[in-house]
């Protein structure tokens, strides 16, 4: 399946789990608290931050400051998300960034809400992007597939319809995919078919699945993943997060620490530490 290897890689999303957080948290906090995921060897990628408005994402206005204390010494890759052009050029400059990461939405509503622009104006600005970072040099473009299962609003869903912009983005160069499901709209069923039809159409593609779920089903989709080939895993810790421009009963991120105790040999000392570090990034009395 889609240039899949049979060794996990766990993605950790630190941004996701705390943009909408409304009380900043300190640049400073956030550095230390990255460094100590860097530092603990469990991930392998980390989704740090974005480029992005910082009126429309204010807790995330420092993320080139962030950027600038982070431990680049590590074997972890690093992500940031962009959101237009004006993100890829600032991406572009940062030496030792891995990838940029683009939310392109299935659903007409959410690319507005999202990114205040219609899908189709988002493929011309993944276009410009991509035409940046080549010229430049920079980071890989990834494209996150958002509302790939489904959305809230009513809007036209169906498998091919995730196939037919995936297409459409493989042919102007993108070889790398999350697939995203942005609202818990997925079933674990769901999950292991659309993965499957993923694999058997575009098997020469790296691929993660980012994965939002409420507790009691999480574990059954990652396995529903895992059993359709998917080796590379999103989460956040404790489960936090979610887009807050998707809808108002967000539904959070799958917990890092299940799928560390699903797929790697950590102790539950390790974990609680963790989780406790967690709690103090995003505790009020900052």
């Amino acid at each position: 399946m889609s240039k899949q290897t049979n060794a996990i890689a766990i993605v950790d999303c630190p941004r996701d789990a705390i943009q909408g957080i409304p009380s900043f948290i300190p640049t400073d906090k956030k550095i230390s608290y990255l460094n100590g995921l860097l530092q603990s060897g469990w991930f392998d990628f980390l989704d740090f931050g974005s480029f992005v408005s910082p009126t429309a994402v204010p807790q995330l206005a420092d993320t080139l400051a962030v950027w600038d204390g982070l431990d680049k010494t590590t074997k972890t890759k690093f992500i940031a998300i962009i959101a237009n052009e004006k993100g890829a050029e600032i991406g572009s400059s940062l030496e030792g960034l891995d990838y940029l990461g683009y939310p392109f939405s299935v659903s007409d509503t959410f690319q507005q809400r999202n990114t205040n622009r219609s899908t189709a104006a988002a493929f011309e600005s993944v276009l410009s992007s991509k035409d940046i970072l080549m010229q430049k040099n920079g980071p890989e473009l990834m494209i996150y597939i958002s509302m790939a299962f489904g959305n809230p609003y009513g809007d036209l869903w169906h498998p091919e319809i995730v196939l037919d912009w995936m297409e459409k983005l493989i042919g102007i160069g993108i070889r790398k995919f999350s697939i995203a499901d942005t609202t818990s709209q997925a079933s674990a069923g769901d999950v292991k078919r659309l993965l499957l039809q993923i694999g058997e159409s575009f098997p020469d593609i790296a691929l993660s699945i980012h994965l939002h779920s409420r507790s009691e089903t999480a574990l059954a989709k990652v396995n529903a993943a895992f059993d359709a080939g998917c080796r590379t895993f999103e989460g956040a810790i404790m489960g936090y997060g979610g887009c807050p421009f998707a809808q108002d009963d967000l539904v959070g991120n799958i917990p890092s620490e299940l799928l560390l105790k699903r797929f790697s040999a950590i102790h539950d000392t390790q974990v609680i530490r963790m989780m406790e570090n967690f709690q103090r990034l995003i505790a009020r009395d900052v």
